[in-house]
């Protein structure tokens, strides 16, 4: 354990060597440390799993339900900019002395558990709910579903966002496959709500064989009525259905209501999702899209929103990420490519980066050797109606947020 008063950054790089491995799937570990903890658990728990949407869609039902009188709790991850961005209590993010006092309330009791980083921050998050007692929790899962830390929670409704190809090392090269875990957050006799028109089999079979309550779009929710998001993207609307349905189905019709809807929803923004920065005359879009469901949607927006510039798109993407399958979804949209390495230890290096989107797309990319030089470049060469799209990877949004948010205001 770290020494007492130790600030927040040590506590999370002390974290990355608790475990010997980054993404260690099962729930025997959390449950363990969580039996010590004997957290007393609030009248409502969403659990909000899928391979898109996730973020987006807890912080609409974080919206919605706070502005109904609910106290809430929301953790997310990974973050954007800041580690305390994860864990949001009443509205509020935590600050780094409540989380560093539930790490060091965890290490008192996690007598040698080998705790992941994620799962350390997810038992955090659920010490500081307990401890606000909270009327609901909302929580994002990290990976898949079935082995996720956050399933460790009793649920009494989920949202699946939607299932697409993504994390395939850990959760399946196919869609049904990816579904099977993703369908294990699902309970008996609990509401279960499925964001996406298409629906993987692997889902309906699950809720029939465990007796679920599956709620599916067209035939027991709609779109109707549901009004745009203030996130960007048309399919936002889809995701904020799916969140208006599992609000019903699990009780807190309140937060539902439609002038609730109508007056809240139009207000919620998510850093990094469909963001938009206007300075000296550029436009700066924003979006994470790191695999190619996620660039197909961006995609839709980039094509519904098309002025009468060229779109220059910087792109940093994981090494374990569908970097074709990504940049073709994007790249009839995109007049120029700029390859750089995001800012992580799993990034593919820029020239690396460079040569398969060249190969994918048929047309030269741009090497950046830093992401200052690849924003200065494609600011340097923007005319005044361009727009310059960052995408790819959450280690590359952030840090080009950081570098936005960091200029003097002209």
């Amino acid at each position: 354990m770290l020494p007492a008063g130790s600030p927040l950054p040590d506590w999370l790089t002390w974290l990355e060597t608790l475990s010997p491995k980054e993404i260690d799937l099962g729930l025997e570990r959390v449950q363990a440390v969580l039996e010590r903890l004997a957290l007393p658990l609030p009248k409502h728990v969403l659990l909000v799993a899928g391979t898109n949407g996730k973020g987006s869609s807890v912080a609409m039902a974080d919206a919605l339900l706070r502005a109904a009188g609910f106290s809430v709790g929301a953790y997310t991850s990974p973050h954007i900019i800041d580690y305390r961005e994860r864990i949001s209590v009443r509205g509020r993010h935590a600050d780094d002395a409540e989380i560093v006092a539930a790490f060091e309330k965890i290490e008192a009791v996690r007598d040698g558990v080998p705790l992941t980083y994620f799962e350390y921050g997810t038992v955090a998050a659920l010490l500081l709910f307990a401890e606000a007692a909270l009327d609901v929790w909302i929580l994002e899962v990290g990976m898949g579903g079935r082995l996720d830390a956050t399933n460790a929670i009793e649920p009494t409704g989920v949202l699946i966002t939607n299932v697409s190809l993504d994390h395939c090392d850990w959760l399946g090269e196919d869609i049904e496959t990816i579904a099977v875990e993703k369908a294990g957050v699902m309970r008996s006799d609990k509401p279960a709500v499925f964001g996406a028109e298409t629906v993987p089999q692997a889902i309906v079979d699950h809720a029939a064989k465990i007796g679920a309550h599956l709620l599916l779009r067209g035939r027991d929710y709609s779109l109707d009525g549901v009004p745009q998001p203030g996130l960007g993207g048309e399919f936002q609307v889809g995701n904020a259905a799916a969140v208006i349905a599992l609000l019903k189905a699990a009780g807190l019709e309140a937060a539902a209501s439609d002038d609730l809807v109508a007056a809240v929803l139009p207000t919620v923004l998510v850093t990094g999702r469909g963001q938009s920065i206007h300075q000296d005359g550029v436009e700066w879009l924003l979006d994470v899209a790191h695999n190619p469901a996620a660039a197909g949607a961006l995609a839709g927006t980039l094509a519904a929103q098309r002025g009468s510039g060229a779109t220059r798109v910087i792109v940093g993407m994981l090494d374990d990420k569908d970097i074709e399958g990504s940049v073709l979804a994007l790249d009839e949209h995109v007049d120029q490519w700029i390859a750089v390495t995001a800012q992580s230890h799993r990034a593919v290096p820029a020239e690396e980066l460079a040569r398969r989107i060249a190969n994918a797309c048929g047309r030269p990319c741009m090497i950046a050797d830093s992401l200052s030089e690849a924003m200065e470049s494609a600011q340097r060469e923007a005319s005044i109606n361009d727009r310059i799209v960052i995408t790819g990877s959450f280690y590359l949004v952030g840090p080009v947020l950081e570098q936005l948010y960091s200029r003097p205001k002209s």
